[in-house]
């Protein structure tokens, strides 16, 4: 199977202003995602999708030729993924290039490892949509999380009488770190049509999102005590 190692990377963030150019470990988090991809692919592979000059310099001074300059109405904040995943494809397309998997990796996602990502790519097969990478939630629908009915009552987001969380059943929660798509499927029903998804789970150190400066900090701190990610 023929593999696209797509990053994206836009130069706008409200959540954490500037974030895939902020340093951790001595590089900025958007090359910490290329290095990693890099062990797995070669440059003509990946794909840093970007509308922002200076994370192409950043790329550059990695040595990395970004393939073309994303467009604004693909990096606006109500932008789509879909979109942004099409684009990029349909770009190496008309190159002759094709792709049968997808395999996205989000610079938000620091602590994701190489296993991480195999391990995705081995639980895939043409029978699916797409494998996800997840993480057992905390906020379990049949314990702790609740909905408000029409009176005004809190009732529990799914049935269940149970005493104990760790009696409840299992549920996941995407965490972003990986996503390995079906192109054809991509193509065909769309990321919100897909219905054969299968999981790879990661543990919650290494799914740390990182979507607030609370995260960004959070971050900081647990490399600092682990340091998980290799010093740039």
């Amino acid at each position: 199977m023929k593999a696209l190692y797509l990053i994206p990377a836009r130069g706008g963030s409200k959540g954490i202003p500037g974030k895939n150019l902020r340093e951790i470990a001595g590089k900025p988090l958007v090359i910490h995602t290329l290095d990693l991809a890099r062990q797995l692919a070669a440059d003509e592979e990946i794909c840093l999708s970007t509308d922002d000059p200076n994370i192409v310099a950043a790329a550059e001074k990695a040595l990395y030729k970004v393939p073309f300059i994303r467009p604004d109405h693909l990096a606006a904040d109500a932008s789509g993924m879909q979109e942004v995943l099409i684009h990029a494809l349909d770009f190496y397309a008309s190159k002759g290039i094709h792709f049968d998997i997808l395999v996205l990796l989000q610079p938000t996602s620091p602590f994701r490892q190489l296993a991480d990502i195999r391990g995705a790519i081995d639980a895939y097969s043409t029978d699916c949509d797409m494998v996800v990478s997840v993480k057992e939630t905390d906020a379990n629908p049949y314990y702790v999380l609740f909905e408000e009915n029409p009176e005004g009552f809190l009732l529990k987001s799914k049935e269940g009488k149970f005493a104990r969380r760790q009696d409840c059943p299992k549920v996941w929660q995407l965490n972003g770190a990986v996503y390995v798509m079906n192109v054809k499927s991509l193509r065909e029903k769309g990321i919100t049509g897909f219905t054969k998804i299968r999981k790879t789970e990661m543990d919650a150190l290494h799914s740390l999102d990182l979507d607030t400066e609370l995260d960004w900090q959070l971050a900081l701190l647990i490399n600092e005590k682990h340091r998980i990610l290799p010093h740039g």
